[in-house]
C-alpha cells in the first residue's frame, strides 16, 4: 500500500508543549467578567506563542495549549452556572482569537475548552481542538471519560446521529502528520488513543492539567505506554501555574513532555512558563518503522476482532443517562457519582467485583 500524497507535506518538524499559566475564572461572578479574564489569557497566550517562534526559529510548526487554558476548570458551579460563564460557543470570540493566533504565528495549534454544542443546548462538553495555519478549525474531539462533565457517551445514540463515529474519533490529515487528540486523564485509557491509531493517528496531541512531580506519575508512564503501544508521537503540554481555584498555584507547574514512539521521554520542562518541552518530531521514521514487520511493531500484531465481543457485551456503564425517552436532561452534580456507582454496582452484580 503507497502513502497518501499530500502537498507539501512535512517529514520532519518541531513541536512544543507550551507550558504556561492557567487563570481560572473561577472567581468571575458573570460572564462579562469571565470574558474579560479569557482575553487576558488570550494575550499571554499570544505574547508565548512570539516568543516561542522567535527562539525554536521558523521549523516550529505545531504547538499544544495545556487543558481548559482559557477558563481553569469549575469549582462548585453548576452545569447551567459554567455553561453560561466559561463555555466557548464554537463561533465565539474566544475561538476566533486562537485562530487569528495560529494564523499569525503560522502554526497548528492546538488546546482544550469548555464549549457549548447547539444539539445539545444547556449542556456543554470538554472540547480538545487544532487550527491550522490558515486558521481554520480542523479537529474538534469531545472527551469521552470525566467524572465531573458531561460527554458524548452521556447523549450517545442523539451524538452518533449527528457526528458519526468518525466524529467521536477525529484524526486530521495534515502536511504535520495525522493528528488527534486525547484530554488530561483520557491518557490513562488505552482504548482512546488505539481508536485513534487505528484511525491512522501518528501524533497524539495531550492538553492536560495534571500533579507536577520527579517522580513518574501515573500520567507521566501512561504517555509512555500510549506512545510505545501504538507506535505514535505524545506532545503533551501540561500548566504552569493554576490559579482561581482553591488548590495550591503550583499542584500543576511543569513537566510538559513529548514522547516518541517507542516511548522515550525526548524532553521535558521544569516549572514555570516555559518553551523547553520542544523536540523535532520525525514523521519519516515513525513510518518507516510502521512499515517494517517486528517484534516492536505491536499495532501490526494486535488482532482487535479477538477483543470485540467482549467489550461490546460488557455494557458497564449505560449510556444515553442524559436523554430520557428522547428528551435531553441537564444533570445537577451528584448524576456524575450516581453514574459511577451505578457502574459499579452492575459489575458487582456480573462479578466482576
Amino acid at each position: 500500500m503507497t502513502e497518501p500524497i499530500v502537498p507539501g507535506r512535512l517529514d520532519r518538524y518541531a513541536a512544543l508543549a507550551l507550558q504556561i499559566d492557567c487563570d481560572g475564572v473561577h472567581p468571575d461572578h458573570d460572564r462579562e467578567s469571565a470574558a474579560r479574564r479569557m482575553q487576558a489569557s488570550l494575550i499571554r497566550i499570544g505574547q508565548a506563542l512570539e516568543g516561542a517562534r522567535r527562539w525554536i526559529g521558523p521549523e516550529l510548526k505545531l504547538v499544544v495549549l495545556p487543558e481548559y487554558v482559557l477558563t481553569g476548570p469549575p469549582w462548585g458551579e453548576t452545569i447551567p452556572q459554567w455553561a453560561a460563564k466559561a463555555a466557548l460557543a464554537p463561533d465565539g470570540p474566544e475561538y476566533e482569537a486562537l485562530a487569528a493566533l495560529a494564523q499569525r504565528h503560522g502554526v497548528f495549534l492546538a488546546g482544550n475548552s469548555y464549549e457549548t454544542d447547539r444539539h445539545f443546548p444547556g449542556l456543554y462538553f470538554q472540547a480538545c481542538w487544532i487550527f491550522d495555519p490558515s486558521g481554520d478549525r480542523i479537529l474538534t474531539y469531545r472527551r469521552l471519560i470525566s467524572i465531573f462533565a458531561p460527554t458524548p457517551h452521556d447523549v450517545w445514540d442523539r451524538y452518533l446521529d449527528i457526528y458519526g463515529m468518525e466524529g467521536v474519533f477525529p484524526v486530521a490529515e495534515t502536511v504535520i502528520g495525522r493528528l488527534s487528540a486525547i484530554a488530561s486523564e483520557e491518557i490513562l485509557y488505552p482504548e482512546i488513543a488505539r481508536a485513534h491509531a487505528i484511525r491512522g493517528a501518528e501524533v497524539f496531541l495531550h492538553s492536560t492539567s495534571e500533579v507536577a512531580s520527579p517522580n513518574l506519575t501515573i500520567k507521566q508512564i501512561a504517555r509512555r505506554a500510549r506512545a510505545l503501544e501504538n507506535m505514535a508521537y505524545v506532545v503533551s503540554a501540561n500548566n504552569a501555574e493554576l490559579r482561581g481555584i482553591s488548590v495550591p498555584t503550583d499542584s500543576t507547574n511543569g513537566y510538559s513532555d513529548i514522547i516518541d514512539w517507542s516511548g522515550n521521554q525526548v524532553v521535558v520542562a521544569g516549572s514555570g512558563n516555559s518553551s523547553v518541552a520542544s523536540a523535532s518530531l520525525d514523521l519519516a521514521g515513525l513510518r518507516a518503522h510502521r512499515r517494517r514487520p517486528s517484534m516492536s511493531n505491536m499495532l501490526s500484531r494486535q488482532a482487535l476482532e479477538m477483543f470485540a465481543e467482549s467489550f461490546a457485551k460488557a455494557d458497564l456503564r449505560r449510556r444515553n443517562g442524559l436523554l430520557q425517552d428522547g428528551k435531553l436532561m441537564i444533570p445537577d452534580r451528584a448524576y456524575f457519582q450516581q453514574r459511577q456507582a451505578d457502574a459499579i454496582a452492575r459489575m458487582v452484580e456480573r462479578g466482576i467485583l
